[in-house]
């Protein structure tokens, strides 16, 4: 018996230590980044998008709507969309260098999927099923689109790789700008969105007239800054947030801004 429990032990460890290894480049912004950019969203949709996304998600908002992406990861069926969630840039692009990883690239990213996505809510035939799943992916990859480290590095993992120390706490890069930043500012999603919703008539008609193509780049840009700046094995704390704090907070009013863009154009 004593033996028996010892090797289930060392099973469950083994597991773990496993699990500890794989890629976590998927998640972004956590729960409460993701419901920001959804809140936002929904305060900039036209009364048409209003009525189509009611009647696909009835009584679910695109704030609760836009971590399915997220929780579906627990479901294996589901795994063929790990690669939808971001894609991988290798650093010191310029503009086209970005676009022609972009156009070449045929395996399923953040790009690609985005456009797939919208093809799917704007096709007369897709089922509701096919459109309710569209849309909480959109609402999801909206927020990815405009996370910094999910146009990162292959070799890394997307930062996932880049130890750090926040507030003397073992982390990395990723996790930093994916939770860790938002969860410092200690405001609930709604308390978030109010706080940095007041973009200026100038941001709104740049962001709701950026390609796919360009913000894409412009999160490109805002990831190389993150590298260079934030070196392997740097102790993060106070400076760091009050550095990054407006850029973290212009980045989530982008994502949900430009969701909002993408919804009243599909539905008119």
């Amino acid at each position: 018996m004593i033996f028996e429990s010892i090797k289930k032990k060392l099973a469950i460890i083994a597991v773990i230590s496993l699990l500890s290894q794989l890629p976590m480049q998927v998640n972004a912004w956590g729960m409460i980044g993701h419901r920001v950019v959804g809140e936002i969203a929904d305060s900039y949709l036209n009364a048409k998008a209003r009525k189509a996304i009611q009647s696909i998600l009835g009584t679910e908002s695109l704030a609760m709507s836009a971590n399915w992406g997220d929780f579906i990861k627990s479901d294996s069926a589901y795994n063929y969309m790990y690669n939808w969630h971001f894609v991988n840039l290798p650093g010191g692009l310029d503009k086209q260098g970005v676009y022609n990883i972009l156009e070449s690239e045929k395996a399923p990213n953040l790009y690609n999927k985005i456009i797939d996505l919208t093809a799917v809510l704007k096709k007369s035939g897709s089922t509701v099923e096919e459109k309710k799943l569209a849309l909480r992916m959109l609402v999801h990859m909206a927020g990815d689109l405009c996370q910094p480290m999910h146009v990162a590095h292959k070799e890394d993992l997307g930062g996932n790789k880049v130890s750090v120390l926040w507030f003397n706490e073992k982390s990395n890069l990723h996790r930093v700008w994916d939770e860790q930043l938002i969860e410092y500012q200690q405001l609930s999603y709604t308390e978030f969105s109010k706080a940095i919703n007041h973009p200026s008539a100038v941001q709104l008609y740049n962001w709701r007239n950026t390609s796919l193509k360009d913000c894409i780049y412009e999160s490109y840009l805002v990831c190389g800054k993150i590298y260079d700046n934030t070196k392997p094995d740097s102790k993060l704390g106070y400076r760091y947030n009050f550095e990054w704090v407006d850029t973290l907070n212009q980045q989530l009013l982008k994502g949900g801004v430009r969701l909002a863009k993408m919804l009243n154009d599909i539905y008119g």
